[in-house]
């Protein structure tokens, strides 16, 4: 954040990564809710952005390019925000995402650092999308399991940070690459906290636990589950298979919000977010506790 006045800050943010489908229009509004999402969990304002793309020329023609642009510039003004331009280089592997600047008022801005002991914790959308979109380059996929992952992907979260300005919430992160686990971590190494989480209330793309019994769980999920399962950082006491415990270290493209809100908002919170576009019920998945900062107990 850069303040500029009392009434007025930017938030400046930026993400890409290389596709994870072969429809390249549908690859750009992926990479731009995603990109956009940053913004959001901080309950900002996005209103403009540049495209940052990295391209093979020997590999993918203008035509590709074009229908991937569109896409990124077509989810943007979706959120009301301008693509004013951007940047692309030479490269090995195909890149594609978004430079976006926000707004928000420097005292109104939701960190991923304020919650505190007591506060319920509310997830805006299921996980499981790395590993259905993993098992999709396998071909394992059938087109109405990965209708509601795409759908996911594509949704903004501009409607969650609505809800979160409407009724004044603790802390705040959006679900990507760290996946369930590795973000919620973060959020309360930052707090000061620690988390209970219920492994039964979370969410799950349709599939997704089909696919990682199956195996197709991709690296990033190994990495974060590699990284957190060291004795220390979580304490499984749920009676789930392998498969569900896999899928909350999943790493997430376009994912939703995590929120920690004070018990006496939540239904508000629920309520505001219900009462929006937004397609995905929300879910109160835990609670944070007094623990060791980071520290999350996975129960029934």
């Amino acid at each position: 954040m850069f303040k500029l006045t009392d009434d007025l800050a930017l938030i400046q943010t930026v993400d890409f990564f290389t596709p994870i489908l072969d429809d390249p229009y549908l690859y750009g509004q992926i990479s731009a809710a995603n990109s956009l999402s940053d913004v959001y969990a901080m309950g900002g304002t996005p209103i403009t952005a540049l495209n940052i793309a990295g391209v093979s020329t020997g590999y993918f023609d203008a035509e590709t390019l074009a229908a991937i642009f569109r896409g990124g510039i077509d989810k943007a003004a979706e959120a009301g925000v301008v693509v004013l331009g951007g940047h692309t280089i030479s490269d090995k592997e195909l890149k594609y995402g978004l430079a976006v600047t926000g707004t928000i008022h420097p005292e109104k801005i939701i960190r991923n650092s304020g919650a505190r002991p007591g506060d319920v914790l509310v997830l805006t959308k299921p996980i499981g999308t790395g590993i259905v979109t993993t098992a999709l380059k396998q071909a394992k996929v059938s087109e109405n399991e990965l209708e509601v992952t795409i759908r996911s992907m594509l949704t903004l979260n501009k409607f969650a940070a609505e809800a979160m300005q409407k009724v004044g919430v603790h802390a705040a992160t959006d679900v990507t690459g760290f996946g369930l686990l590795g973000h919620l971590h973060e959020l309360l190494v930052a707090s000061g906290a620690g988390a209970e989480l219920s492994a039964h209330s979370v969410p799950f793309v349709p599939g997704a636990l089909k696919f990682a019994k199956m195996g197709t769980i991709p690296a990033g999920s190994r990495a974060n589950q590699f990284y957190l399962d060291d004795g220390e950082k979580i304490e499984l006491l749920a009676e789930i298979p392998e498969e569900h415990e896999i899928l909350l270290y999943d790493a997430q493209t376009s994912g939703g919000l995590i929120i920690a809100v004070a018990p006496e908002k939540v239904e508000s919170l629920l309520t505001a977010i219900r009462d929006t576009e937004h397609p995905f019920e929300p879910i109160v998945i835990g609670k944070v506790i007094e623990a060791t900062p980071g520290f999350i107990r996975i129960v029934d």
